[in-house]
Order: structure tokens, then C-alpha cells, then sequence
């Protein structure tokens, strides 16, 4: 199937070739039809799938049609809501890729600026709204927005929204929506909270399903590194120094650890920046734009960017820590491996993460390679119990020394090597070992 094949008007065809788009992915086959066709549709994939356009399409399509019976001052017709800032940015970026040609006009709303350039496009007069759902309530109440043209609803990654805390906001946002209208719901998981909310939101919909959040796209090869906590920070500039890698993301748990990591590829002249929710809105997007013209080739960020990113020929991600949620994990590394590119991923597992591993490789239906030789193998990894961290480089900390200096006697070590494998003994592991990676 080709894009030419789903009935597209010339002005949307022209904006996607311009794009370099042929052929649509499987969401955007299934969902484009749906939509054109006028029904409310429950979208469930996960991140990477080209889910955006697969809502932006169809909805600029059916807005230009009408748009010529129209006069006077532009009215909100569509309105797509959104977790983040990044998000809300990155579909903005799409409605005016894909709409250059309509006519149709559509501006992005978020919290953490000054309102005034939003409030005067939406004064100017819009079609299409994006909004994130605390700065929409807010301009709402000071009368910048009214939805009572509204034609279309889109709520976009409705689980995040439900993470993030936003589903009251969201509940009351549904709540002034016009009763005749059509709605698309996407999320990337199904918890049955969302489900409810689905149900308050949608009319006989058409389902859509593609990419279940349990199973990660095929295209990216996934590594494991066993390492201490110190000697994570070692392990990533090695990584990155010695694959060559032209630009990475890196994720952390926190917003301090995000900052700390940045720092330490800033002195050992790796360029780098950090995003997290801390950062101004400005200097967040500051640093997106840095990492995607390569001005810098490191991206440091926390799980609240995670599906807001979108990079083209992002190859690499690094999970610098294990995330606690299995679901955190295939979002992380869905931001490579997007529309059919291939992406590795490199997870850095400590010793309090192991549990957490395990409830990913049970998530995804998958054994996740170790990567047993590298230069700073764990003190205590499977099958590996007492390896001995080999020499190391400047980058390493004094910390990260003082550490193997204070192990226990050679002797001591052996009696426990020993007792290790006793008890091991015809156990199956649960891992996969790999003695080089030599693909990535």
C-alpha cells in the first residue's frame, strides 16, 4: 500500500512526498480510512509507529474540504490534547509539514511561558488547536479559547496522561466538549482505567491495534551491560568513544542524576546537554534543537521526555539506569528505531536492578543479550560473581578505585566463588551471555 492508495487530496499527497513519504505504516493504513470516513476511532500503539500523522493526516484532509463554506474569523475545528510540551511541539511540527499546502492554520499551546504569543494566535483565529491540558483549562478560563465549533477530538497517549496526574484536568476538558463530535483515542497501553475513559469519550469506535507496548520493535537490537553503579559514567563515554557513535539519548531515573551524567561527558569533551522538568521551557527546547541539528551529540533526559522526543536517525539509546516500570523501558527504546529505521539499545544494569530487568525481559517475551566482556564488569554478575574490573582509564573516579582496593583477600574471594557455583549448579539462567558486541 502507498500513501496515493488512501484517497488523499493533492495538497496533502504533494506535502507527503515533499516529506520522502511513500509508503504509510500499519497504523497510518488502518487509522487514515477510519477517520476520512467519520468515525471515532480507539487507537492502541506504541511509540515509534507514526501514530501522529495517522491523526494529523485525515484531520487536516477534512477540515480543507470544508474550510470553502466557511467565512469570517477561524474557529477552533479541531482540538488534539496532549501530555507534554514535547509532544504538543512535535505534533505542531507535523500539522505544518503535512498541511503546508491546505491553508488551514493551527498554533501550539503549553504551560512554562508567557501566554502572550499563544493568546494572540488564538485570537488571530485557528482550525486547529494542540494543547497540553493545564495551559488549555487556563486560557479556557480567561475566555483565549472556546470549543463550541469543535469538530474533532484527539487524546493523544492517554496512559501517560493518566502517569502524569492529568486525567481530572482531561475529565474536565471532555466535560464542555460539544456532545456531536468525532473523537480518536490513542494510547499506548490499555490499563482499564483508561479503558473507562475511553468509554466516556468515544461512540461505537472503530479499533485499531498495532504494536502491543509488550513487544518491542524487532528492528532494535537490544545489550545488557552488568556494571557497578560507579562505573556506569566510565562505561558510557567507552561506549560512545569506542563504537564512534554520532549522537545518543541517554536516560536517567532523576533530574539530578540527568544533570550529574551531563557533566561528567562535558568534562571528558563529549558535548551534552540535559532535559528534564526542571529545565525552562525555552532552554528544553534549546537543547531538543541542539541534539537534532548535532550541534551536541549527547542527549541526557528523564522518562517525562521520553515519548516527546522524535529525532530522525536517532541510532542509539542508552539506559543509563534501569527503569523500576517494564512499560518506561520499551517507550525509552521506541525514540530509535521509528518508521522502519533500525536503533540499538544499551541498558546498564547495577546490582539493585536486576529485579527490574527481569520484569522487562517478562514484559517484552524476550532475553535480552549480556554482553559479558567490556571493561568494567560487575563485582557480582550472574555467572560472573567475582570478575575483576580491568585497569582503568583517566575517566574513571577516584571513588570508582577505591572500591576494588577494598575488596575482600584473594582467598576469601575464592571460598565464595566456590560456594556461588555450588549453589548454582544446574540452575537455568535467566540471562543470555554474548562474549562480544560487535553490532552496534
Amino acid at each position: 500500500m502507498t500513501f496515493d492508495s488512501l484517497q488523499l487530496i493533492d495538497p496533502i499527497r504533494r506535502a507527503i512526498k515533499a516529506e520522502g513519504y511513500e509508503t504509510p505504516t500499519p497504523i497510518q493504513a488502518q487509522a487514515i480510512p477510519i477517520v476520512l470516513n467519520g468515525k471515532d476511532l480507539l487507537g492502541c500503539a506504541q511509540t515509534g509507529t507514526g501514530k501522529t500523522a495517522a491523526f494529523a493526516i485525515p484531520i487536516l484532509q477534512l477540515l480543507s474540504e470544508q474550510q470553502l463554506q466557511r467565512k469570517g474569523k477561524r474557529n477552533i475545528r479541531a482540538l488534539i490534547l496532549t501530555p507534554t510540551r514535547e509532544l504538543a511541539i512535535q505534533i505542531g511540527e507535523s500539522l505544518a509539514s503535512y498541511g503546508r499546502y491546505t491553508g488551514l492554520k493551527h498554533t501550539v499551546i503549553f504551560g512554562g511561558v508567557k501566554q502572550a504569543r499563544q493568546t494572540d494566535a488564538l485570537q488571530n483565529g485557528v482550525d486547529i488547536l494542540v494543547a497540553t491540558p493545564g495551559r488549555l483549562l487556563d486560557l479556557m478560563a480567561q475566555r483565549f479559547v472556546s470549543l463550541q465549533n469543535l469538530e474533532i477530538f484527539v487524546l493523544d497517549e492517554a496512559d501517560r496522561m493518566l502517569d502524569m496526574g492529568f486525567i481530572h484536568d482531561v475529565r474536565k476538558v471532555i466535560a464542555v466538549l460539544p456532545p456531536r463530535r468525532q473523537s480518536l483515542f490513542f494510547s499506548a497501553t490499555m490499563p482499564s482505567e483508561i479503558v473507562k475513559l475511553a468509554d466516556t469519550i468515544l461512540h461505537e469506535p472503530e479499533k485499531v491495534e498495532v504494536t502491543p507496548v509488550s513487544s518491542t520493535v524487532d528492528l532494535i537490537q537490544q545489550w545488557v551491560y552488568f556494571v557497578d553503579k560507579e562505573n556506569k559514567a566510565n562505561l558510557l563515554i567507552h561506549l560512545l568513544n569506542e563504537k564512534k557513535i554520532e549522537n545518543a539519548l541517554v536516560f536517567t531515573r532523576t533530574k539530578f542524576g540527568a544533570d550529574k551524567v551531563m557533566k561528567v561527558l562535558m568534562r571528558n569533551n563529549i558535548k551534552a546537554e540535559s532535559i528534564h522538568g526542571n529545565k525552562s521551557q525555552n532552554a528544553r527546547q534549546n537543547a531538543l534543537t541542539n541534539f537534532k541539528s548535532k550541534a551536541i551529540r549527547v542527549l541526557v533526559a528523564t522518562d517525562i521526555a521520553a515519548r516527546g522526543i522524535d529525532v530522525d536517525e536517532l541510532a542509539h539509546v542508552f539506559n543509563y539506569e534501569i527503569p523500576e516500570i517494564p512499560e518506561t523501558y520499551v517507550h525509552r527504546i521506541g525514540r530509535t528505531g521509528r518508521a522502519g529505521a533500525s536503533g540499538t539499545a544499551y541498558s546498564f544494569c547495577e546490582t539493585d536492578e536486576r529485579k527490574s530487568l527481569k520484569d522487562i525481559q517478562k514484559l517484552i517475551d524476550k532475553v535480552i543479550p549480556v554482553v559479558a566482556e567490556h571493561p568494567y564488569p560487575q563485582s557480582q554478575t550472574p555467572g560472573n560473581e567475582m570478575a575483576k574490573a580491568k585497569p582503568q582509564p583517566q575517566a574513571v573516579s577516584q571513588k570508582s578505585n577505591n572500591f576494588h582496593k577494598s575488596r575482600s583477600n584473594p582467598t576469601d574471594n575464592a571460598s565464595e566463588q566456590a560456594r556461588a557455583s555450588k549453589a548454582n549448579s544446574g540452575k537455568r539462567p535467566w540471562y543470555t551471555k554474548v562474549k562480544n558486541n560487535k553490532k552496534g
